[in-house]
């Protein structure tokens, strides 16, 4: 759907998003339905990238059914593109019951795509009507709502032939969360961010930038470009500026001698050229945000990403809460980006993502980096914490306060990964956590949830939100965890090493 109907059809739509929210809460005692829809729409590039890996990374949205044991009026449809193991949905529906009776889990659908090609999940519903009146039946008549990975023009067209409003920002306000929009959106809050220049396309564009930043920067040793519309750090490449060859027809080689696709989607949808960001420590701390449409923004989290990969640029994942230190100046400056984005329309999940450097002296300096305007690797883990320990986040003092009033941190990866893995059965990662009594344990409010089981049989990989009542318990509980696993995968894995 498209054209002037088809945007007036969405506004009518998302027009319903606030009531339907209100009924997705605990105690509402509205019946609705929410469906989950984890529909990577990317650019094709880091889509292809990840073609193998579409349907794992979908089921780490399965942890959002953990919201049955909180909500009782909801039931929970999860839409993927392939059907996760049955001994993985009896996991979650022993998560999501706390081992009594099950009726949480007759409120969970599992709505699948025969598709594994590297498309988005909507993408896919969309070229199967059949399946869009199937969904559509599920809802009989009860308010409902889409939560998506993020909003594009496919999830929008769905969520017209469903009938039902997305909790996301519409596609017209999509560039909102690009690196160069990022940057003007700090300025204009006074939010802190690195020395650099927004809109460069050509060679001759970040060489210039480059200038510019090491007049203001003298002994820079590196800056970053950024594709404008990426995500998780896959867009984003470290140029040296020490090395013998940095000076400018050094850079021009270091710059040309990028990927070809990355280079063609630089010229085609622009991009930033940062300082990088250094210091005595060096951390790479996020916010987490929702954006209710009658404009309130909420603080949900803050966290320390673990980044790895080339440059140390991809999110491979993450420690809840932020460190103390400069926790509350993260949930500062986040809401005043939040501010500025529901001025201007935006709603649902908002991340904005920091660097922050401590200097000789133990000060911290914290500078805002980019909006993401989509759930990511944050979500997921946080899904976990809120639904099996409600509370809430503390922005003022960087907490999570249980209901209780007893506190919990985590720690959350999803690339625990190990070659001889690969091939094993993930009803044995889910017992070697149980034989080791780790299990996430409701009582204590403590232990370890796995997700993402389906990675085993594609490269070895699953992931895992450990929950502790500190910062050091979660570090112990996640490596009693890992040895246990490790203790047992191999055997279970034929023809691992």
């Amino acid at each position: 759907m498209s054209g002037a109907a088809g945007r007036s059809d969405f506004r009518r739509l998302q027009a319903g998003l606030g009531a339907a929210l209100e009924a997705n809460r605990p105690g509402s005692g509205v019946e609705h339905v929410l469906i989950a829809l984890p529909s990577f729409s990317v650019g094709e590039s880091l889509l292809s990238h990840y073609a193998n890996r579409i349907a794992s990374l979908e089921h780490r949205y399965l942890l959002g059914s953990l919201l049955l044991g909180r909500i009782e009026s909801c039931e929970f449809v999860f839409v993927s593109s392939a059907a996760p193991d049955p001994e993985v949905l009896a996991y979650y529906a022993f998560l999501s019951s706390g081992g009594a009776a099950l009726s949480a889990w007759s409120r969970f659908k599992l709505f699948t795509v025969p598709d594994i090609s590297a498309r988005s999940a909507a993408a896919k519903l969309l070229d199967r009507p059949d399946l869009i009146d199937s969904l559509r039946a599920t809802f009989r008549g009860r308010p409902a709502l889409i939560e998506p990975w993020n909003v594009t023009d496919a999830e929008v067209d769905l969520a017209c032939r469903l009938g039902v409003p997305i909790n996301g920002a519409s596609p017209s306000l999509w560039e909102r969360g690009f690196k160069s929009a990022g940057r003007r959106l700090f300025a204009r809050v006074g939010v802190p961010a690195p020395i650099g220049r927004e809109d460069v396309q050509t060679v001759d564009d970040v060489v210039d930038a480059i200038g510019a930043v090491r007049r203001s920067r003298p002994g820079l040793r590196g800056v970053v470009l950024k594709l404008d519309n990426s995500g998780a750090g896959d867009g984003n490449r470290v140029l040296d500026l020490v090395s013998p060859g940095a000076a400018d027809s050094g850079l021009r080689g270091q710059i040309s001698a990028l990927e070809p696709w990355y280079l063609d989607e630089l010229a085609a949808g622009g991009g930033v050229v940062e300082e990088l960001i250094t210091g005595n420590r060096f951390t790479s701390p996020s916010a987490q945000l929702d954006i209710h449409p009658n404009g309130q923004v909420l603080v949900l989290a803050t966290h320390e990403q673990d980044l790895g990969g080339q440059d140390a640029q991809v999110y491979l994942g993450c420690r809840f809460p932020a460190d103390p230190a400069y926790a509350p100046r993260l949930a500062r400056y986040a809401r005043a980006v939040g501010a500025e984005l529901a001025r201007e329309g935006i709603v649902g999940r908002v991340s904005v993502d920091f660097a922050a450097a401590q200097d000789v002296t133990g000060r911290w300096s914290v500078y805002a980096l980019e909006v993401n305007l989509r759930k990511g690797g944050t979500t997921h883990p946080y899904t976990a914490l809120r639904n099996l320990v409600p509370g809430r986040y503390d922005a003022d003092t960087g907490r999570w306060v249980s209901a209780d009033g007893s506190e919990r941190a985590y720690l959350a990866t999803d690339n625990l990964i190990d070659d001889s893995w690969r091939g094993a059965s993930q009803s044995s990662a889910i017992d070697a956590i149980a034989g080791a009594g780790l299990h996430f344990n409701r009582a204590a409010g403590t232990g370890v949830v796995l997700h993402m089981l389906s990675g085993l049989a594609i490269d070895g990989r699953l992931g895992m939100t450990v929950i502790g009542k500190s910062p050091t318990h979660a570090q112990e509980l996640h490596d009693e965890a890992v040895a246990a696993i490790a203790r047992s995968l191999p055997a279970a894995a034929p023809g691992g090493a």
